[in-house]
């Protein structure tokens, strides 16, 4: 099991049991979250080390469980949606989050050892302590998944030692109640440790908050179909077995990347692929996500649609990602925002007509070194105003859809439905599209799910007068064309302030073309443009 520091008689927490503990959360202001948090964990790190018999600090570590429960939920709000990689801030509140969680995995570590070293009282609470300990380990692990980073190799380490332990004691399959799990199930470590790992495994699909809740809520109620066994089996078409190393530092890997160390385990994944093919059938055939305990949140249709994407995930033949599985790959060039993908198509920046901006005082300084100015469409000179593109490594790249892993760990954070261009060495054109999945990889690299937008962009600027609320002027954009047999009409991405259905703009395009248009419909907005139908005046 994990070591952990000896107690010490000079320690002086503000509670010693259960009782002085209530009185003392009763006092305990909430209203400066950073605050509450702080001391939360300073007191809990100091009652850890103070020298307490096992039942009295079980009893007081599971009186102290609902309060850090709510502080934690409330501080995870400040990362939701932020882009990535973190900046230094909000990367220390991320560290700042899970150690409170460690903190509570070293109290009821604590009775674990008070146990194990034959304290009487906790004889019959051998199936809690190691439930709680993989509840609270697998919790820093999920606010790394939340936040869309990928967990260190220690916390790995910590949660399979635990699950080790669990094995050795034959404590897999006995079920404990926690009044705090919202689905109200009593859970098994067996099922607490698989859906960690199954969380973890999905991490890659781009899953909304609100969906991992969903996705962790349906695996508590499948945790009959898991199991986990140093041995497997497999036949031709089923889904593969997964396997994970009890003594290494990483959750589930393929079957093929499997080895035959002593430590390796196997989760045979028919069971689940059988459990949610058959809800698939059913949703289809018209039954409610809540006559099969899927829940209010969603529909049938997103019901689908999420069952679908997880069975890919977990039970489907594929190859291992780039974010797991670093490898040779195609190279692509990228970059993000109207302005900066304006400048790589057009070949030049966007420049205000009648406003002296960077690009002109670039000119002069060019004028002051070489005695002209440069050819204003090199791609040298558009990296020296600041009109970057980064390299990145193609995993896939099809009609719809890419998956990027960027080289290096430096360059710009991005998050969801971002706007980004991608552009292939060995060709003419460019694509633009959405990103859908922002996460990074454990090397610091970012990984990215991105969903193309249908045609070629063109560069244009669009001009407009005062209309209501709306921008007046002149703003950099991008044409795309009408796809009839598609019936998709043409549009302008512009950004989000511009749009007003019926406004009358000025297209003009960066071959010269210039045109009146009609501003339609919002076709959909991202969070730093938005796409706009419109039609020729």
């Amino acid at each position: 099991m994990l070591s952990l520091e000896p107690t010490d008689d000079l320690a002086k927490p503000a509670f010693k049991d259960a009782a002085s503990c209530a009185k003392w959360l009763n006092q305990l202001q909430l209203t400066n979250l950073n605050l509450a948090q702080g001391t939360l964990r300073a007191q809990l790190d100091e009652f850890n080390r103070y020298p307490l018999r096992g039942k009295e600090r079980l009893q007081t570590l599971e009186a102290l469980r609902e309060t850090v429960g709510t502080v934690q939920a409330d501080f995870a709000k400040k990362l939701a949606g932020k882009k990535l990689p973190l900046s230094d801030e909000e990367f220390k509140s991320l560290i700042t989050l899970t150690s409170l969680w460690q903190s509570m995995l070293n109290g009821y570590l604590r009775c674990l050892q008070s146990s194990a070293n034959g304290d009487s009282s906790l004889s019959s609470e051998a199936a809690l302590l190691t439930h709680r300990c993989l509840l609270y380990c697998s919790q820093s692990i999920s606010e790394f998944l939340h936040v869309g980073c990928e967990p260190d190799g220690r916390s790995w380490q910590r949660l399979h030692a635990i699950y080790a332990h669990v094995e050795e004691e034959g404590l897999q399959l006995e079920p404990v109640k926690d009044k705090y799990n919202r689905s109200g199930l009593a859970l098994s470590c067996r099922t607490l440790y698989a859906k960690i790992l199954l969380l973890h495994r999905a991490r890659l699909l781009g899953l909304r908050r609100g969906q991992w809740h969903i996705a962790a809520h349906w695996l508590d109620h499948w945790g009959d179909s898991f199991t986990i066994e140093p041995r497997c089996s497999m036949s031709r078409g089923d889904a593969p077995p997964l396997a994970v190393d009890l003594a290494g530092t990483r959750g589930f890997v393929a079957i093929q990347r499997a080895t035959a160390d002593p430590s390796m385990r196997f989760m045979a994944m028919v069971p689940l692929s059988k459990q949610i093919r058959v809800k698939t059938i059913l949703l289809q055939q018209g039954q409610s996500p809540q006559q099969l305990e899927l829940g209010e949140e969603q529909s049938s249709k997103e019901c689908v649609d999420l069952l679908n994407r997880l069975h890919s995930s977990w039970c489907e033949q594929r190859k291992e990602s780039l974010a797991d599985e670093p490898r040779d790959a195609p190279p692509a060039q990228m970059c993000q925002g109207l302005e900066s993908i304006y400048a790589h198509i057009a070949r030049k920046p966007f420049k205000l007509p009648g406003v002296s901006g960077i690009a002109d005082k670039e000119a002069q300084r060019q004028i002051e070194t070489f005695g002209r100015v440069l050819d204003e469409t090199d791609r040298i000179n558009l990296a020296q105003l600041g009109f970057l593109a980064e390299e990145w490594l193609v995993e896939e790249d099809g009609l719809l859809h890419a998956r990027l892993l960027r080289k290096t760990t430096s360059g710009s954070s991005l998050g969801l439905n971002q706007l980004v261009c991608v552009h292939k060495p060995d060709e003419t054109t460019y694509r633009v599209g959405v990103t859908t999945l922002v996460s990074v990889t454990r090397s610091g690299q970012l990984y990215l799910g991105v969903r193309y937008l249908p045609g070629t962009p063109q560069a244009a600027i669009v001009r407009g007068s005062a209309c209501g609320n709306q921008i007046s002027g002149a703003t950099p954009a991008l044409a795309l064309p009408e796809i009839p047999n598609l019936r998709i009409p043409a549009s302008i991405l512009m950004p989000r302030d511009w749009f007003q259905g019926g406004r009358t703009l000025e297209l003009a395009l960066h071959e010269g073309v210039k045109q009146n248009v009609a501003l339609g419909i919002s076709v959909e907005k991202g969070n730093d443009f938005e796409r706009v139908s419109f039609t020729p005046k």
